[in-house]
């Protein structure tokens, strides 16, 4: 093992780490976006009850899907930091458990959804039609999750060496496979009739089953490799800890958001149907506009992990200082050109002019908000990376329950929609002025931070 390259993120140029690990990262994070719209696509055209049976399975993966996140935060963390550190031994270690803790956690999560699916769907009042539906999706994908968790924890070793085109090319080898199944799986072809909704499931086990073996193939030719021998020298209690701890508060902090987003979504349901739209629509554009932000947020880690681990405080700083810079500049770019054209985006989603108006609407007040967001996921990506992840969620849970739902709440009365677009644009600049604030803090850019943390 060539030791003196492996935490080649603590030499060289920050900027250059910076746009090396973003830019493959942006293509990384369009290609699984991609994958959601191509199921809503396709299960679209299975008919409605396809369409609102999605509606109830929806939040369900994407809480799911946050805690496979949290995994690939957690391992990234601490085999980046030991990497920084020049503890290559221990960090092909912890490396080697991670992957299989999530292995481990997949198949319990697994399991659980499988024998709870339908008590679940019942307590979410799904109906009674819907549920078979339901079903036919649920139960290929609560089979087939732990090649998502084992995949994200591969993923989150790559990351953590700073191999950010090979992390990439296991996102875009899932998307790609489901982008060519799900057409033929859930409509079928050449006469066959296809699975209808489980075949979009089907598709997506097969998007993570390849994406896993491409994941292990790119693995074994890195620096750490997958090695069964090293789990025996592991000490299984402390890296367990080490990487849920970072992995646990990461992984809730990730499904806040969405959480949040459908409490605002419930509120504006009582301003009608077209605000609705608007919003929903809005919300599509704004998930395309982030992506560079999204982007920015989990290649930050690598980099400021090693050098955190490496005491290199001045270059995590300037990382700090580069990432944020961008959000700023980034953030106001898309602001203005969303602002701009907003009538003009609007028309593509609909021919209403109620709905029109609603999107126009949310473009004119909540894009101002996209830096301010930029600033807390990135800030939560560098305090995730030094062993802050209690840190970042309470951030997080601050965002959406001290300034987002309780302004919309007392608002919408008075203001009707605009509260919703409002409270989104507060709770984005307010924490991202904090998030902003407490890094400045933790990295000693202001007062006595950077004191430094042990490379668990």
């Amino acid at each position: 093992m060539a030791e003196k390259h492996i935490a080649r993120l603590t030499q060289g140029s920050i900027v250059g780490h910076l746009v090396g690990q973003t830019t493959p990262a942006i293509i990384g994070i369009y290609a699984i976006v991609s994958v959601g719209l191509t199921d809503a696509y396709f299960i679209g055209r299975v008919g409605g009850d396809a369409l609102a049976a999605v509606s109830f399975i929806f939040p369900v993966i994407t809480a799911l899907s946050s805690l496979g996140v949290g995994v690939m935060v957690g391992v990234a963390s601490v085999v980046s930091r030991l990497l920084g550190a020049g503890n290559a031994e221990q960090a092909v270690r912890r490396a080697n458990l991670g992957i299989v803790l999530a292995m481990m956690l997949g198949l319990l999560l697994g399991l659980t959804l499988f024998l709870l699916r339908q008590p679940l769907f019942r307590l979410m009042q799904a109906d009674d039609a819907l549920l078979p539906l339901i079903d036919d999706y649920m139960t290929p994908y609560a089979i087939g999750f732990p090649l998502l968790l084992m995949m994200n924890g591969i993923n989150g070793v790559l990351r953590a060496q700073g191999a950010a085109k090979r992390s990439t090319t296991i996102l875009m080898a899932y998307a790609l496979t489901n982008l060519v199944f799900d057409p033929i799986l859930i409509d079928g072809a050449f006469g066959w009739q296809g699975f209808g909704i489980a075949g979009a499931s089907y598709a997506t086990l097969l998007g993570w089953l390849v994406g896993l073996v491409t994941g292990f193939t790119l693995l074994q030719k890195s620096q750490i490799r997958f090695s069964p021998a090293s789990l025996g020298r592991a000490h299984w209690k402390d890296g367990t800890l080490a990487i849920f701890r970072v992995a646990t508060p990461a992984a809730f902090s990730n499904s806040i958001n969405p959480v949040g987003l459908s409490i605002l979504t419930a509120f504006l349901a009582s301003e009608g149907q077209a605000a609705v739209a608007g919003f929903g629509a809005g919300g599509r554009l704004q998930t395309f506009a982030v992506v560079p932000l999204l982007a920015l947020s989990s290649s930050i880690g690598g980099i400021v992990g090693q050098n955190w681990g490496a005491k290199r405080f001045d270059r995590a700083r300037s990382a700090m200082l580069g990432a944020g810079s961008f959000c700023l500049l980034y953030g106001l770019a898309a602001a203005c050109a969303l602002y701009f054209t907003r009538g003009w985006l609007a028309e593509r989603f609909s021919d209403d002019p109620q709905v029109i108006a609603a999107t126009m609407r949310y473009l004119e007040i909540s894009v101002w908000g996209y830096a301010g967001y930029g600033l807390l996921i990135v800030c939560n990506g560098a305090l995730n990376a030094i062993d802050r992840a209690g840190t970042t969620l309470l951030l997080s849970l601050a965002r959406v329950l001290l300034v987002m739902v309780p302004m919309a709440w007392i608002l919408t009365a008075s203001m009707g929609a605009d509260a919703i677009y409002l409270a989104e644009l507060c709770c984005n600049l307010a924490a991202g002025a904090a998030a902003m604030v407490l890094v400045a803090w933790v990295f000693g850019l202001i007062g006595h931070g950077a004191k430094g943390h042990s490379a668990n």
